[in-house]
């Protein structure tokens, strides 16, 4: 078979107008004219050519044509270059423009906290136009030679014994640099992004062990699968026989106090006493700012309240607003606590940042700088002390025991649980982990999905072993 009859190809430009003529390719046949002009045109260029190499010698053709490529090379990345800084454009540098004499030091901190995970929008080739990307907060450096950078603890008291308060210096910013530093963006939740809690009507107690009416009773499976992060996922989360948190699930709280914690969209600073356990300290240091823009709450019992009756009006002492619990979901107020301290994403939803304090203790800094401290400047999503003696988490349960703070059996059979999962006793092969033992009683976050997820799986253990 020959390539004349596929219609393909032919051994010249005079043989394609037979072809045409034979009815074979379905080609207009080309005029005489169009014939000449293209014949003239091409012996021009052969002419073009020959005098190119006749100007710069056969030998130099080669070094011309690369050239030529460079300089189309050198348009094309000049050209779209130009174009990818427009598309960058969307990364915001954020400088302080306070007028305050102590910003200027700060004047010069690089703040990148927007990035995007992709290019800009631009029409893909099947002409379909994408949304923008979300932005990140992506943290901040502090100016060379400011003093937090080279800011280091003193060396332990002498005295190990000594008791009551110890000073803990902190390298804090004034509050108007903190203020200015906050975050216009969440930071960025690796990899689950929709977190959603489970509700239900009716209870399953007939599971393996462990849970409660206030928790659910999840399986062991549920458990397991709580683990697996996932970009969506929906688990156990406390509250489980309300749809809202606080109305009819144990743990309720007056409808006119769950509307003003709806309200708050910012940063919220929260604490509890339940069994008139403790009294009420006032934070010092709070700058008027922080009055007027953080949320601070105080969640108190029945018991709590009377106590307090006559101490308070409209329901706030001092900067503090009280809010009143009623059907607390557990005998131990332990676990009650346990509550607010790590699931204030469910109480406040809308807040950005929260920052738990136990009832024992006085907050002595401005919320801002304390974030601004712990998290901004570090470009992280929650923070908690190390216990400030134990490491080892069999050691602390030990102490535990000591202390009669909880039955021995109970915390046995946590201990031999999480033996049987893989614990293993503290050592430095652990690092870049420090300790497997954190100190509560401040817990400083962000609420994106990530550090609600690890909040709801902590108090899931809590709920299912001990407080």
């Amino acid at each position: 078979m020959s390539g004349g009859s596929l219609g393909i190809r032919s051994g010249s430009y005079g043989s394609l107008d037979k072809q045409g003529q034979n009815g074979v390719l379905p080609i207009q046949a080309a005029s005489a004219t169009r014939t000449k002009a293209y014949s003239k045109m091409l012996k021009e260029k052969e002419t073009l050519i020959h005098w190119i190499c006749k100007f710069a010698g056969r030998k130099k053709v080669g070094m011309l044509l690369l050239c030529v490529i460079s300089a189309a090379v050198f348009v094309w990345v000049v050209y779209f270059g130009e174009d990818q800084e427009n598309d960058n454009s969307s990364k915001v540098n954020d400088n302080l423009a306070l007028n305050n004499p102590l910003i200027n030091v700060v004047q010069s901190i690089r703040i990148d906290n927007w990035t995007s995970l992709s290019v800009s929008v631009k029409e893909t080739k099947v002409g379909v136009m994408h949304p923008p990307p979300p932005s990140y907060f992506l943290g901040y450096t502090l100016p060379p030679g400011h003093p937090c950078n080279t800011f280091t603890l003193p060396p332990p008291p002498a005295d190990k014994k000594r008791t009551g308060p110890r000073p803990c210096p902190v390298c804090y910013l004034p509050v108007e640099e903190a203020v200015a530093l906050m975050p216009k963006v969440p930071s960025f939740s690796p990899v689950i992004k929709i977190l959603t809690y489970i509700f239900e009507e009716n209870l399953n107690r007939e599971t393996e062990f462990g849970g409660s009416d206030f928790g659910g009773y999840p399986t062991l499976k549920q458990r397991n699968d709580s683990y697996d992060i996932r970009e969506s996922m929906n688990m156990h989360c406390g509250f489980v026989k309300g749809r809202k948190p606080g109305r009819g699930t144990g743990f309720d709280i007056d409808d006119s106090d769950l509307l003003e914690m709806e309200q708050c969209n910012g940063v919220v600073v929260a604490s509890a006493i339940f069994g008139a356990f403790d009294i009420i300290q006032q934070p010092r240091n709070i700058s008027e700012y922080s009055k007027q823009t953080v949320c601070f709450y105080m969640f108190v019992d029945e018991e709590t309240e009377a106590d307090l009756r006559g101490k308070y009006e409209n329901k706030k002492i001092g900067v503090w607003r009280i809010v009143l619990v009623r059907d607390l979901p557990y005998t131990d107020g332990r676990r009650n606590g346990k509550i607010p301290k790590l699931l204030l994403h469910r109480l406040f939803p809308n807040a950005r940042y929260s920052l738990w304090i136990d009832g024992k203790l006085e907050l002595v800094a401005d919320p801002y700088q304390i974030l601004e401290r712990f998290l901004w400047r570090k470009n992280a999503t929650l923070a908690i002390s190390r216990h400030y003696k134990r490491f080892d988490v069999f050691i602390e349960a030990e102490a535990n025991k000591a202390a009669g703070k909880y039955d021995n059996a109970s915390i046995d059979h946590q201990v031999e649980f999480y033996k049987r999962e893989g614990l293993t006793p503290y050592s430095e092969a652990k690092h870049p982990i420090t300790s497997d033992v954190p100190e509560g009683c401040v817990i400083i976050r962000e609420h994106i999905p990530i550090s609600n997820l690890f909040t709801c799986l902590w108090f899931n253990e809590v709920d299912r072993f001990t407080s």
